[in-house]
């Protein structure tokens, strides 16, 4: 046991079940609407070739006419040039071997809508499944949402500098969201799914691929459950789901397997964060199978705060480079705060554990430092860490605080324990690089002359 008496005391010390459950009653995702029509009627074909974009605009039509829909799509492929925009009290219902191929034509998705980019407020081509203040909103089923992004939004990332820095700029100096215009020349990708300002929201069963960009994005939204999702997605920036802004959320059962961030955690960027957005606060992830480039991910745009976060009972399904990871800089601001992992295994990564205040280098003459505060991890393992193990790298301004490993076993590291400008950690019952033994007695080998 590693720890220092008179700190203990002020360190996170137990796993606060009464307040995720506490949590847990407050979620419970969409109602589902008693009207159901199927997508056939509307005059789709699921043959491949039509398109079947004016169908499903037609059954948005009448479930807003009538007050919902429960809008089931059978087996086949059904080909859709343009976004589909959702309305309130819509459950849209993938049947077994239903796919939504998405259009690659970029034109198809303007013009634009009201949306973010990489934690900026902006117009951009709107993503594929998209819904912007709407409530009991639903995505079921065991079909397929195919982005279909392979050979045009996937290869955008390399001409996207000038409109990522210029959408910066905007932010930074706090220039009118309805003046933060890109879409066509600009080459900023859309998300697959977006759900903006939205509550009561479900996504269920669905197999995801070929992402433009982030998978399912929740905006500024609350009450949602994300259950039972599978994953191939492995184009560019193909994080599965990034809850940014929004409260209350149950991501469990998930099967991932992605080319970016399984699950990555936000609530925007530097000034758009600080006076437009609201922490993003009150998840849930368990019971998940991670595979990819990072399983859970808090930040790095996260300057108006993420708290309550609750991991707990999840494995690998394969690779990931990092474990848990909460990154952030000198310019982000904000706060990460009550952060709570539990049961969770992973294989070989190259860092196990890793929270660092000096993400990516930048920002290293600003002064809005983040607060990360009481950590707490208990019952985490791995196979075998590349890199480092446990990492913890605050700054001289605002150290990180209280934070507490207990059970924290790794069977082979390279760098245990690195640890910077951190007050009140506490380590028990922690074994990195193996449990060690007996101490051996003096001996001829130790060549002491005796």
């Amino acid at each position: 046991m590693i720890s220092v008496l008179c700190i203990e005391a002020f360190a996170v010390n137990r796993y606060p079940e009464a307040r995720r459950d506490s949590i847990l009653k407050c979620i419970t995702g969409a109602r589902m609407p008693s009207y159901k029509i199927n997508i056939l009627q509307a005059g789709a074909k699921g043959n491949g070739i039509k398109d079947c974009k004016p169908a499903f605009d037609k059954v948005m039509r009448t479930a807003e006419r009538k007050g919902g829909a429960h809008i089931i799509v059978p087996s086949g492929t059904y080909i859709i040039n343009g976004p589909i925009q959702f309305v309130s009290n819509v459950c849209l219902e993938l049947q077994e071997g239903a796919v939504l191929k998405f259009s690659s034509d970029p034109r198809h998705y303007l013009p634009t809508v009201r949306t973010s980019w990489e934690g900026t407020l902006l117009q951009n081509y709107s993503p594929m499944i998209y819904g912007y203040g709407l409530t009991n909103i639903s995505i079921i089923g065991n079909g397929t949402i195919d982005g279909n992004a392979a050979k045009t939004f996937a290869t955008w990332r390399a001409r996207q500098k000038t409109s990522q820095s210029l959408s910066r700029e905007y932010n930074h100096k706090e220039v009118p969201v309805n003046e933060r215009n890109f879409g066509e020349g600009h080459y900023l990708r859309p998300q697959l799914i977006q759900f903006f300002n939205c509550r009561n929201i479900t996504i269920s069963g669905v197999f995801i691929t070929n992402s433009p960009f982030w998978c399912i994005h929740l905006l500024k939204s609350e009450n949602i459950i994300c259950r039972g999702l599978r994953y191939d997605a492995k184009l560019v920036n193909n994080d599965g789901i990034d809850p940014e802004a929004s409260r209350n959320i149950l991501i469990e059962d998930i099967s991932f397997n992605n080319g970016d961030d399984n699950v990555a955690i936000k609530s925007g960027r530097d000034n758009d964060g600080w006076h437009r957005l609201v922490p993003a606060e009150n998840i849930i992830i368990r019971n998940c199978r991670f595979k990819g480039l990072h399983a859970v991910v808090m930040g790095s745009e996260m300057s108006a705060g993420i708290q309550n976060i609750f991991v707990e009972d999840c494995t690998f399904a394969g690779y990931c480079k990092r474990g848990i990871y909460v990154k952030t800089n000198p310019d982000r601001g904000g706060f990460v705060r009550d952060i709570y992992i539990r049961n969770c295994e992973f294989d070989e990564v190259e860092d196990l554990f890793y929270v660092t205040s000096m993400y990516a280098g930048e920002g290293n003459g600003s002064k809005n430092y983040s607060a990360i505060e009481n950590i707490y991890v208990e019952n985490l393992r791995c196979r075998r860490a590349r890199a480092a193990g446990i990492v913890l790298q605050g700054t001289e301004t605002k150290p990180i605080r209280n934070v507490t490993f207990r059970n924290v076993n790794i069977d082979k590291v390279e760098n245990a324990v690195s640890i910077d400008n951190t007050e009140n950690a506490v380590m028990d019952n922690c074994h990195l690089g193996g449990k060690a033994g007996i101490p051996t007695q003096a001996s001829p080998k130790d060549n002491l002359g005796l």
